[in-house]
């Protein structure tokens, strides 16, 4: 006579719960931005680091558009008039940096720029001192084109390049500023670059009246 064994019951699979619909949303609007957004940053350091990273370009006549990454990318040109006597006024001043001093930012050497120069530029904003640590990046100077860039250094309320650039053809004197501009790494800056690029955008104008 054969025992049968007892039978063993199978174990009911579990059921997975699905996450909250709520939940992938928030994975959609929020957590891969934010991701997508560091990783250009991280990005951006290496390539700033490397020397790679995108420039203004200040002796270039057309600035052709490339892949500036999270840098914001402007460039605004006016006519200044025309002759040689103008010609050689803008081009002093321009490369003295009369296009900050005259738009109300303080400058602690007026002499001729010189690339690798490292200097930190001030700004009164509500009675508090704003300190602009910046060094030139490059310098243009031809019968034709004067100017120069320069970039932030660490401590900048902002993050990128900027270019001053007096041009002529034939008897007519134009003035071109190029910027990139990023949010800097450091806070409170970072969260205050909303406002920092409203700032911005008031004080282009000014320096596109500043040689005039």
């Amino acid at each position: 006579m054969t025992t049968k064994s007892p039978t063993v019951p199978k174990p009911k699979p579990r059921r997975t719960k699905s996450r909250a619909p709520a939940l992938n949303l928030l994975e959609r609007l929020v957590l891969v931005p934010l991701l997508r957004r560091l990783i250009r940053h991280r990005n951006l350091h290496l390539r700033t680091a490397l020397g790679a990273g995108p420039t203004t370009e200040p002796g270039s006549q057309v600035w052709v558009p490339d892949d500036a990454g999270v840098f914001r990318r402007s460039e605004a040109t006016v006519l200044l008039g025309t002759g040689d006597e103008l010609w050689e006024r803008a081009t002093h001043n321009v490369l003295r940096w009369k296009v900050k001093t005259r738009s109300g930012f303080t400058v602690p050497d007026n002499r001729i720029v010189a690339p690798g120069a490292e200097l930190d530029i001030t700004a009164r904003v509500a009675g508090v001192t704003i300190r602009e640590p910046v060094m030139i990046a490059a310098v243009v100077d031809t019968p034709t084109r004067v100017g120069f860039s320069y970039c932030t250094r660490p401590g900048h309320p902002v993050s990128g390049e900027e270019a001053f650039i007096v041009h002529r053809d034939a008897a007519n004197v134009f003035f071109t500023v190029r910027s990139l501009t990023a949010p800097a790494a450091n806070q409170p800056w970072r969260v205050l670059y909303p406002l920092l690029r409203v700032a911005q955008i008031v004080a282009r104008r000014r320096y596109l009246r500043a040689l005039r």
